[in-house]
């Protein structure tokens, strides 16, 4: 059995931010399997589904991004599972929008979600794909792009985005991380090119 979680903000206001593209991403995933994210457990959102034949459980923490570690800690353990059966969905400023990073590990980077889930679980070791949310232009107040709606002009690169991430999800259930990585670990083209 597997736990994917994508993190994002509980409440209509940042349904459509760029914080809440992990959120998304378990929405497609839930969609492509015919059942909804509403099962209240664990400070969280979740669904029992079967992807690729594999057991999993869908989620979506409540606890607010900087607390998402409560969630995971929570599910995990309910389930009987280790850090290394955790899949992590999670936007990335510091990747241009459109962009897929897949780890089996690694730091927090800037992300204060990671962070609460390497903190709670006192382990690096778990995959996450990386979808990237970075600005096209320089910003002084970063948090708040990442809390405000996607602009009318990237909905199409964040919808294929979402799709690419689900695939990445199902790539790494059926073949392992390392195909998901050398398949979704590309630069994506700019626009000029």
């Amino acid at each position: 059995m597997k736990l994917i979680v994508g993190l994002g903000n509980p409440g209509y206001e940042y349904h459509l931010a760029p914080h809440n593209l992990g959120f998304m991403a378990v929405d497609r995933l839930a969609e492509s399997c015919g059942v909804e994210v509403v099962r209240r457990e664990a400070q969280a959102l979740t669904a029992a589904t079967e992807i690729e034949k594999e057991q999993v459980i869908l989620a979506k923490p409540q606890t607010y991004m900087n607390l998402s570690g409560m969630a995971v800690e929570r599910l995990l353990l309910r389930y009987e599972l280790r850090a290394r059966d955790l899949i992590v969905l999670v936007d990335d400023v510091d990747l241009p929008l459109g962009t897929l990073r897949i780890r089996s590990r690694g730091s927090a980077g800037t992300h204060n979600g990671l962070k609460s889930i390497i903190g709670a679980l006192q382990a690096e070791d778990f995959a996450r794909v990386r979808m990237g949310v970075g600005p096209d232009r320089p910003l002084e107040d970063l948090v708040s792009y990442l809390l405000r709606p996607f602009r009318r002009a990237d909905l199409e690169s964040v919808a294929d985005t979402i799709e690419r991430a689900a695939e990445a999800v199902t790539v790494i259930l059926k073949e392992g991380i390392s195909a998901a990585m050398n398949r979704f670990n590309r630069r994506v083209a700019s626009p000029e090119t």
